[in-house]
């Protein structure tokens, strides 16, 4: 189902040869060389996936639902390779309307004992008319296009860099992403909070709908923080119902800092924990977010996935779609193939003709602490 062809088994073994050298690198460092071998490989040919693979969401087909999440390729430099490489969307950014260098170096820390990252870049991007004009000269064809859209550190109205975004990228995004829950740009996460969201996706929406008179509709997804209490969960999604958004994203990095993690000083770095570690605190919040949702839109389901199980149980969580970015550094481009083989085996043990009819099977038992990868494993 996933034949090897083209320039396929090249990019799969310079990334296995590659990984001993580029984490000998600092880890930002050797981000910035994965992007430019990236631009420079030749596109792997595209790869036809398996049509029960095939999820329907936000009004937009996706020939799998395993997605890019944003922060891989901030500037728009690869989304045509990474499609290329089997993922069924591709979402790039944070992208912000001015160009902002983020927070100083060193900002980007592995946690290898637990396959995890610590980050505080701070939407360190090249801003909207940059990224605009890459998409235009290499648009990514084989695949949904993500736009992950954030706020100059400095706005003065933060709400008005998000419409901003919409009026930048709406002839291009096939969805829109509004991040207010990375927690790396002081203040972000309040957007979160009731009133502010209420004002910030009224204006988002209205913009989405001007543009949609001259480019179509566009979704508008919010995505949100995995450390959110279970009452500020319940606000956001009465605002994100009343608003009627597409969809919600659940979840960015965490500031929490699990007892289990083992690499003990790295741990200490201030910023958002990514990979691993963050798989059960992202999946309960998931399922906490299905729960309440009710359907009335779709969710993605972020945070921790390393594999077919993981994603599967993602799925059964409440998720429509997944995406992941951490598990890359570890595992290498071979991962997205793995993980759709994996799901098509899960389809097949547990008698579903496709994943849609997987989508929160299991979110009472994720939301209540009963489920658990160890378990399935």
């Amino acid at each position: 189902m996933y034949p090897l062809k083209g320039h396929w088994p090249m990019i799969a073994r310079l990334a296995a040869l590659a990984k001993p050298l580029l984490f000998r690198l600092d880890p930002e460092t050797a981000h910035h060389l994965t992007i430019k071998a990236l631009r420079l490989l030749p596109k792997a040919a595209p790869r036809l996936d398996d049509p029960r693979l095939t999820t329907e969401a936000f009004g937009l087909t996706f020939s799998n639902p395993l997605g890019l999440a944003a922060g891989f390729d901030k500037n728009a430099d690869v989304p045509e390779h990474m499609a290329r490489l089997g993922f069924g969307f591709v979402e790039i950014g944070t992208v912000t309307p001015r160009p902002q260098s983020g927070n100083p170096r060193p900002r980007l820390f592995r946690l290898i004992a637990d396959a995890a990252a610590i980050n505080r870049f701070g939407f360190n991007n090249e801003g909207h008319a940059k990224v605009h004009q890459r998409l235009v000269q290499h648009p990514c064809a084989s695949a949904p296009l993500g736009i992950n859209l954030g706020a100059n550190k400095d706005a003065a109205d933060r709400a008005a860099d998000y419409v901003a975004g919409i009026e930048a990228f709406a002839d291009l995004a096939a969805y829109f992403t509004i991040n207010v829950s990375s927690p790396n740009t002081p203040g972000l996460r309040d957007l979160q909070a009731a009133d502010a969201l209420d004002d910030l996706l009224a204006r988002v929406l209205e913009a989405r709908d001007r543009a949609a008179e001259h480019y179509g509709p566009k979704p508008i997804l919010l995505k949100i923080a995995p450390d959110l209490s279970m009452q500020e969960l319940d606000a956001i999604i009465r605002t994100a119902r009343s608003k009627k958004i597409d969809g919600l994203i659940v979840s960015n990095t965490t500031i929490s800092r699990p007892d289990a993690l083992l690499d003990k000083s790295q741990a200490l770095e201030a910023g958002g924990l990514s990979g691993k570690p963050l798989f059960a605190l992202s999946t309960h919040m998931l399922a906490e977010a299905y729960l309440r949702v009710e359907r009335q839109f779709p969710l993605i389901g972020v945070g921790g996935v390393d594999s077919a199980e993981a994603a599967f149980a993602k799925i059964e969580a409440g998720a429509t779609l997944i995406q992941l970015y951490t598990a890359l550094v570890f595992h290498g481009p071979g991962l997205i193939g793995a993980i759709k083989r994996g799901l098509l085996k899960h389809l097949d043990e547990n008698h579903y003709p496709r994943l849609a009819d997987a989508t929160g099977t299991g979110a009472a038992d994720w939301a209540s602490g009963k489920a658990s990868l160890t378990n399935r494993r």
